[in-house]
């Protein structure tokens, strides 16, 4: 069993005030796109977001969309919430901005926590990627003490935590598309992506 996360989340500074998460991907907003993919493997879904009104016509009513507890803490605050709220022990978190999310991915990662980690995230081109990473519920109350200490990367929380990483070489060995990790950060992106083989396992 297993929840699906979408941090919905940031400024989207670089974005000429476009929402990324319902920026038009393959005839749907991104974030529908994800949340297709994430019900391949999840049976509860997450919308962790501080403004939940546009997201209110576009997300099906079983989606639950939620707000910080710790407001203006960035993607950890929001991994905070989603943890403390996820009705399941394993939660898969991605960021809005990730067009190709891969459920392959993550069950493979789901498959690594199993082993006794408190979190599971990939491996690729030599960098870590936390915002696709399958999370033990249990990490909230990690988070929760780096949030009062004024800690607000995610990569800190893997300071605190036990766990792995899954590499590239594994993943591609095991079907994964690599570009799965990509993520929208400009306007250049978003339209570079659009023009992918968006055909992911």
């Amino acid at each position: 069993m297993l929840s699906g996360v979408i941090l919905a989340g940031g400024a989207n500074r670089r974005m000429n005030g476009e929402l990324k998460a319902l920026l038009p991907f393959e005839g749907k907003p991104l974030i529908v796109r994800q949340l297709d993919c994430m019900r391949e493997i999840c049976d509860e879904l997450i919308v962790v977001t501080n403004d939940p009104q546009p997201y209110l016509n576009k997300v099906d009513r079983s989606v639950r969309i939620i707000t910080d507890f710790f407001r203006g803490h960035g993607s950890l605050g929001g991994m905070h919430a989603a943890l403390s709220l996820a009705k399941h022990a394993s939660v898969w978190v991605v960021g809005c901005d990730m067009p190709f999310i891969s459920s392959s991915a993550a069950q493979l990662l789901l498959q690594r926590k199993r082993d006794g980690f408190e979190s599971v995230v990939p491996l690729v081109a030599g960098r870590v990627h936390p915002l696709h990473g399958i999370y033990d519920r249990a990490c909230a109350s990690h988070i929760g003490h780096l949030l009062q200490q004024g800690q607000t990367s995610v990569s800190a929380l893997l300071n605190h935590i036990f766990w792995s990483e899954l590499g590239d070489q594994f993943l591609h060995e095991n079907g994964v598309d690599l570009r799965f990790v990509s993520q929208i950060k400009t306007l250049e992106d978003y339209q570079l992506m659009k023009h992918m083989d968006t055909q992911w396992k």
